[in-house]
């Protein structure tokens, strides 16, 4: 991760500034053209995929309830006319013509919680009234010039409109023909009317039912149109057949209105569902209202953000600018530390030549020195005792510049299997005397007999090595001694190796990005922002993990896990 060095953002104060507005004023347009345009489409075709389901989902339900409640009235009318039927084929004329069998009849009737009747009577095929029981005092009429009459001695059986009837009251009537005789009944009107006023669609929408010339058949407790014209005219439009008619947008007292209807009665009389637009497309409106205010929400914060974003623009840019540098900068210590491991190749190569022959020429003179004539020399044990000691500093430059190779990659880094404990062992050794000057402690706390790993011996060590350098270099030697500790533990099926300090610790904010390439805390020129970057790299190509545990003023704890051998 690149991290921006805004130091340079001033020198833009000497650019050409009208060149940056112009820059801005179009950013500014592009990106609210860029952003517009496809918030403008997507959110018309949403609103239009969305307004087309939403009515046809409303247009469904609407249809369902008409259907619904077509089944319930078509059922009631057919439930009362099959009594009257029943009645009528049961018995014959003489006996359907006496008074006290239709008595018993109408209070069998009553007593039935499905019957509505409120009387029953027969009449001739003259119109005149042969028989009758009920509420009313009707032995006298005649209902031979009825509309309703005339139409009923077509007809085998017959379910009139409402009409006004001789005592005044509105009602309507069922006949059934029998030979030469009509039975007639009187359907209670206010219930057969309270089956339609009970019905409720949202808030405003309620039902009545017309016949086909427009007049109503059932009483109403909401506003309907007075004017049977009105219905007239949509009755006339609409296809009753079996189907559902739908028509939206009528205006009446300046609202508008849905209307449903469905032929009841074999298509003599239609439900009429009445519900005022906004109520039943309220969801729809609502949808719409909020889709328009996030529309304005989503222009105003693309304007924003376009501002935003073109006046940033040119601060941006001297940002990279400024990071490019940096990241030169970098590159180029980079070249010179791997310069410097070649130097340190070069040197350690060339320092074991020099070593080996003198260690050599040690042993030449050891074995010269156990011969006969040098037996009585006066210095002989002062002698082998400055060969020893050649010999013994001899292997220890060997040893060291094993070490220097080492460090500097020009060993094998092939995985095989070490033990670790002796790989911490070395580089201990290798960097205790000289942190011994910094007043810094290097300690080992290993346990014993731990399984060995798959590993390269010479990379493990270089992860060490620059763990323990990041270790000293934050331990504040001003304030009290520095301790770094290295402790091996076996782990179920793995080897950990942590590594701590009482350091100062690392932020918080830091701990994320200590593996990214590049990142460094320490001043310019001390550090290259590599160091735990390759650790990580290594590590994971060895199949294990590295992570970190720190806080400010207590130390850092790096814990390295390896799995065991096979």
């Amino acid at each position: 991760m690149i991290h921006l060095d805004l130091s340079k953002y001033n020198e833009l104060k000497d650019m050409d500034i009208g060149y940056y507005k112009s820059f801005t004023r179009k950013m500014v347009i592009f990106t609210v053209l860029f952003s517009f345009i496809p918030l403008l489409v997507v959110s018309t075709l949403s609103h239009h995929y969305f307004n087309t389901a939403y009515k046809e989902k409303v247009v469904a339900h609407i249809n369902e309830l008409a259907f619904k409640h077509k089944q319930n009235i078509d059922n009631f009318l057919n439930e009362q006319l099959m009594n009257i039927r029943t009645l009528a084929h049961s018995h014959d004329s003489s006996k359907l013509s006496s008074e006290t069998f239709l008595r018993q009849v109408l209070s069998v009737f009553k007593e039935s919680h499905s019957s509505v009747f409120v009387d029953l009577g027969v009449i001739d095929k003259t119109g005149g009234l042969v028989a009758y029981t009920g509420a009313f005092k009707l032995m006298s009429a005649n209902y031979s010039e009825t509309d309703w009459f005339n139409k009923a001695k077509e007809r085998e059986f017959f379910i009139s409109d409402v009409f006004l009837g001789l005592e005044g009251q509105p009602n309507f009537i069922i006949t059934v023909k029998k030979d030469e005789i009509f039975l007639m009944a009187t359907v209670d009107f206010k219930a057969f009317s309270s089956i339609v006023e009970d019905i409720r669609i949202g808030e405003t929408g309620f039902a009545f039912i017309l016949n086909r010339q427009g007049n109503l058949q059932t009483l109403s407790r909401y506003n309907v149109v007075p004017s049977r014209m009105v219905y007239r005219e949509l009755i006339s439009k609409a296809s009753l057949n079996d189907n559902v008619a739908i028509f939206s947008n009528f205006k009446y007292l300046g609202k508008k209105y849905v209307y449903t209807m469905i032929p009841l009665k074999g298509g003599e009389w239609v439900l009429v569902l009445q519900q005022e637009v906004q109520d039943a497309f309220s969801k729809l409106y609502t949808a719409r209202y909020i889709g328009i205010a996030v529309f304005v929400f989503a222009v105003v914060g693309i304007i924003i953000i376009a501002l935003v974003v073109a006046r940033k623009i040119t601060k941006y840019l001297a940002e990279v600018g400024a990071a490019k540098e940096k990241m030169h900068e970098r590159v180029r210590e980079t070249n010179k530390l791997a310069s410097l491991g070649e130097l340190a190749a070069g040197i350690a190569h060339e320092i074991n030549n020099p070593v080996a022959i003198m260690v050599e020429e040690a042993g030449w003179i050891g074995d010269l020195l156990s011969e006969e004539e040098f037996q009585e020399t006066e210095n002989l044990t002062e002698f082998k005792r400055a060969l020893a000691q050649i010999k013994q500093q001899g292997a220890r430059c060997k040893d060291i510049t094993l070490k220097l190779l080492s460090f500097a990659r020009r060993t094998d880094p092939r995985m095989v299997n070490v033990q670790m404990n002796a790989i911490v062992e070395e580089t201990v050794k290798l960097t205790r005397q000289s942190f011994k000057f910094r007043r810094v402690e290097i300690k080992a706390n290993m346990q014993p007999e731990l399984p060995t790993v798959s590993a390269s011996a010479t990379e493990v060590q270089q992860v060490l090595l620059n763990l323990i350098n990041n270790a000293v270099d934050s331990i504040d030697v001003s304030k009290d001694d520095g301790l770094v500790e290295i402790i091996t533990k076996n782990d179920n099926d793995h080897i950990t190796i942590t590594v701590c300090d009482n350091g100062q610790g690392i932020p918080n904010a830091n701990l994320d990005k200590i593996f990214e390439p590049f990142f460094t805390t320490k001043p310019v020129g001390k550090g290259t922002g590599l160091g735990l970057s390759i650790c990580y790299g290594i590590i994971k190509k060895m199949g294990g993990d590295i992570t970190v545990k720190s806080e400010i003023g207590q130390g850092t704890c790096f814990v390295i896990t390896l799995p065991q051998s096979d």
